[in-house]
């Protein structure tokens, strides 16, 4: 009754009357309670680990879940990177590809498109990547029938602790029920999302980054505690109490309290017979950085085991020694992006699409695409010399690569100054980035306007102008700082002519007239045209 043609990956027909209703809701009583956790960190040592990591290996990983929650609510630095690996996920675009470009395709790539647009889609994201910490993370999907289609209205995260792997493969995610506490009951087809990445090869209880981690966890916390302890004392004198052979109990007791109180109050009151001395200072000196040592190495090593480096993390290092090592953080989240698309494509896409179309031959994908970053620098250096060589590339290419929009009609444009624009490449740059001037155009038989022809003849002597006259200018300029009034200016520029230098500028404009007569300026020696 209620089952439909409809059947799941596991070949089992879809029971379309419990799609609609809530199956893995919590309860006060039962095995299904969020308020029955309790604390696993508190107190937590290398016996107690060994025990909750086993068990979890063995089927029971109650415990387990409790612990990789608790980690993340009390360990700082596990809590930034992993959920810096979340984010790197979770803030990524969501696009759908279509199956094939006919009609029928295209309909339902564009319904998949309606589905991720929804807000509710980034909830879904966002409580799946809880799997990365815990081994699997388990959504239910709340399917609305009140329109014509099948509609996921709502994905509601449902607590770890509510589910466990099968006792006989240790792969198969099963809902614990009153009806079955111990092995749990099969899910429900197109009732769940459920997102069991492989971290590494073997039982994916034992995939998740929470069991590498604890490890660290628990060593750091035992630093933590041993560096508080120290620092409450560091540095304080050492305060001996001494009693006489004949003091009593009381009288020893009282010595003790006027000894633990005395660094606090600064003042204590004892018997006659007693007394107490400061010694010097302690000496543990180098106590803390021991201490900080620890903590800052095991941070290091989660930030290893989260991330894959600790560049980004931990260092403070420069920005270039941080894109290195971000390689390896973006095979990480390459492989988080597949397999959480994997697992989306699965359990979403594919119930939606045979609810509201039937079976498909092939289904739309949910993409989550990771945009790869570009180095513009080097294109743009590259197209300054391509281009020039004959290279065709389109502007829009070129917009949309550095995000620069097309300019709006009447908008005021950038262009190049006038001085970079004037002024004669210098003997620095190199022969492939070599632009164009009028003599290769007129060499290479390509037309230019005449008016840019003899502009760009004219500017060429003339953007060494100032080297090209200092010769002539020296001697006047010397004579004018050394003459004491215009009548002694004048008397001495007789006697400096010899000194003017005119070489350079006779020198440039004969090279100016020579390349301007062998190119020709549109008249033959008689004149005609």
């Amino acid at each position: 009754m209620g089952e439909s043609a409809i059947v799941g990956l596991d070949g089992r027909p879809i029971r379309k009357d419990v799609l609609t209703k809530e199956i893995a809701s919590a309860s006060l009583t039962g095995v299904r309670t969020i308020w029955s956790h309790g604390s696993v960190a508190s107190g937590l040592d290398p016996d107690r680990l060994a025990s909750i990591l086993r068990n979890a290996a063995e089927g029971d990983h109650f415990d387990f879940l409790t612990l990789a929650e608790e980690m993340e609510e009390r360990d700082l630095h596990y809590a930034s990177v992993l959920g810096t690996r979340k984010r790197a996920v979770s803030g990524l675009d969501a696009t759908v590809e279509s199956a094939s470009d006919d009609a029928l395709a295209v309909k339902i790539a564009d319904a998949v498109r309606e589905l991720v647009w929804q807000p509710q889609f980034g909830d879904l994201i966002d409580n799946s990547l809880d799997a990365i910490g815990k081994s699997y993370s388990v959504n239910e999907l709340m399917w609305d029938r009140s329109g014509k289609q099948w509609w996921p209205k709502e994905y509601v995260w449902r607590d770890p602790h509510f589910f466990r792997f099968d006792r006989v493969t240790g792969r198969e995610l099963r809902l614990l029920d009153d009806e079955n506490s111990f092995d749990g009951i099969p899910l429900e087809q197109f009732k769940f999302i459920s997102h069991v990445p492989r971290l590494k090869s073997g039982l994916p209880i034992r995939s998740g980054v929470a069991r590498l981690v604890s490890v660290a966890y628990m060593c750091k916390a035992f630093a933590i505690t041993d560096w508080m302890a120290f620092a409450e004392v560091f540095g304080m004198p050492l305060r001996l109490g001494r009693y006489g052979p004949n003091a009593s109990s009381d009288d020893i007791r009282t010595l003790i309290n006027a000894v633990a109180n005395i660094g606090t109050d600064a003042a204590a009151v004892l018997p006659d017979g007693m007394k107490i001395d400061i010694e010097k200072n302690g000496t543990s000196s180098g106590g803390e950085k021991l201490f900080e040592g620890l903590a800052t190495y095991l941070d290091k090593q989660v930030s290893k085991a989260v991330l894959g480096q600790t560049m980004t993390s931990d260092d403070g290092s420069s920005r270039s020694q941080a894109e290195v090592h971000d390689e390896v953080r973006g095979d990480i989240l390459r492989a988080d992006v597949k397999q959480l698309e994997n697992t989306l494509n699965r359990d979403l896409v594919r119930p939606f699409v045979d609810l509201n179309f039937g079976r498909q031959k092939m289904y739309p994908r949910i993409r989550l695409p990771v945009i790869e970053p570009e180095d513009l620098v080097a294109l743009s250096e590259s197209l300054s010399i391509l281009v020039p060589l004959g290279l065709e590339v389109e502007e829009s290419f070129v917009r949309d690569k550095f995000g620069v929009p097309e300019p709006a009609k009447g908008a005021k444009l950038l262009r190049p100054s006038s001085s970079a624009s004037s002024s004669a490449p210098s003997p620095e740059q190199s022969a492939s980035n070599h632009q164009h001037c009028s003599y290769c155009e007129t060499a290479m038989n390509r037309e230019r306007d005449d008016h840019d022809f003899f502009d760009e003849l004219a500017d060429d002597p003339l953007a060494e102008w100032e080297q090209q006259i200092a010769p002539m200018i020296s001697p006047l300029e010397q004579l004018l700082a050394e003459s004491e009034s215009y009548e002694e200016f004048l008397e001495g520029l007789g006697k400096i002519k010899d000194q003017m230098d005119a070489v350079e500028v006779v020198r440039f404009l004969a090279s100016a007239t020579f390349k301007s007569r062998g190119l020709g300026d549109g008249t033959d020696n008689t004149g005609a045209q």
